[in-house]
C-alpha cells in the first residue's frame, strides 16, 4: 500500500525545500509554512524560475520554526543569516543586490502563495516515478529531478506513476485519505520551464521537455484519465483539502487509501 515517504515544504516560494517529518494542514488546505513567503519586484511580480533564471544560483537554508534563513550565492561562500520578520529590510537589501533589482519579501501566513490558486493542497509525486523519469536522461538522478519538479508529498511503496490514480476526468475528483486526512485529487500538474533547468546553475537542458513528453506519453498507465492530458508535459497531482481538515497533521509513514471518484464540487471536499 502506498505511503508518505517524504514531506517537503518550500518556506520561500521558488527557493529551496525543507524536509520535515510532519506538516499541519491550514484552513486554506495548504501545508503550514509552505510558500509562506515570496520574492516580488517593484511591480508585485513574483521572482521565480519562470521569470528570473538567476534564482537557481541562490540557495536558501530556511528554518521555519525559528523564522531564520541563511542565503548564499553560488558565487561566494558568504552565508548571511536573517530573521524573516525582524530583519526583513536587511534581507531585502541583500536580495536586491543579488538580483540587481529592487526585491521585497511578501508574507502570507494563512495559506501562502500556492502555485495553483484553485487547488491549494500539497502536490503529490511518487518516489519510483522520480527514479523512472531520471532514467530517461543521462547524468540525472532522482534527487536532481526532485528539485526540478518540487513535490510536497512523496509516495513510497508504489510503482512508477501510481499517483496517476489520484485524479479523474474533467469535472470529477478522486477522494482519498492520507492517514485520517481527507484529500481530493484534482488534476495532473502542468509543468513550466523550471524543470528543464539545472536546479543549481540554471543551465537549460535543451531536449528535456521533448524527451519528457515522448516518454511520458509512452509510459502513461492504462488507469490514468487520458482526457486530462491535452499535452504530456504533466507530472505530479494537484490536490485540495477542505477546511474541516484544518489542524490535522500529515506525517511520514501515513498510508494513502483510495475512496472513490465523485463530481467536482466548488465548496471544498465533497460530501
Amino acid at each position: 500500500m502506498p505511503y508518505i515517504s517524504a514531506i517537503y515544504i518550500y518556506p520561500i516560494k521558488a527557493l529551496d525545500p525543507v524536509s520535515v517529518r510532519e506538516a499541519k494542514i491550514l484552513p486554506s488546505g495548504s501545508l503550514d509554512f509552505d510558500r509562506e513567503f515570496a520574492l516580488v519586484d517593484d511591480q508585485g511580480n513574483f521572482l521565480n524560475g519562470k521569470r528570473q533564471p538567476k534564482i537557481h544560483r541562490l540557495r536558501a537554508h530556511t528554518y521555519p520554526e525559528t523564522g531564520l534563513v541563511a542565503f548564499q550565492s553560488a558565487d561566494t561562500e558568504e552565508m548571511p543569516v536573517f530573521h524573516l520578520e525582524d530583519q526583513r529590510p536587511q534581507a531585502e537589501e541583500w536580495l536586491s543586490k543579488f538580483f540587481g533589482l529592487r526585491v521585497r519579501l511578501q508574507q502570507k501566513s494563512d495559506g501562502g502563495f500556492p502555485d495553483d490558486t484553485e487547488a491549494h493542497g500539497p502536490t503529490i509525486l511518487g518516489r519510483e516515478t522520480l527514479k523512472e523519469v531520471a532514467s530517461w536522461y543521462e547524468g540525472l538522478d532522482d534527487e536532481n529531478l526532485r528539485l526540478r519538479f518540487r513535490p510536497n508529498l512523496e509516495l513510497g511503496g508504489a510503482l512508477p506513476f501510481w499517483e496517476d490514480r489520484l485524479f479523474g476526468d474533467a469535472g470529477y475528483v478522486v477522494r482519498f485519505t492520507i492517514g485520517d486526512v481527507r484529500v481530493e485529487g484534482i488534476k495532473p500538474c502542468a509543468r513550466c520551464v523550471v524543470p528543464t533547468r539545472d536546479p543549481f546553475t540554471g543551465e537549460q537542458h535543451q531536449e528535456f521537455q521533448k524527451v519528457f513528453v515522448e516518454r511520458r506519453e509512452k509510459s502513461l498507465p492504462p488507469f490514468a484519465a487520458k482526457s486530462r492530458f491535452d499535452h504530456f508535459y504533466r507530472l505530479a497531482v494537484n490536490t485540495r483539502i477542505g477546511k474541516q481538515e484544518a489542524g490535522k497533521v500529515i506525517k511520514v509513514g501515513m498510508r494513502v487509501k483510495l475512496i472513490d471518484i465523485v463530481p467536482l464540487s466548488a465548496e471544498g471536499l465533497s460530501a
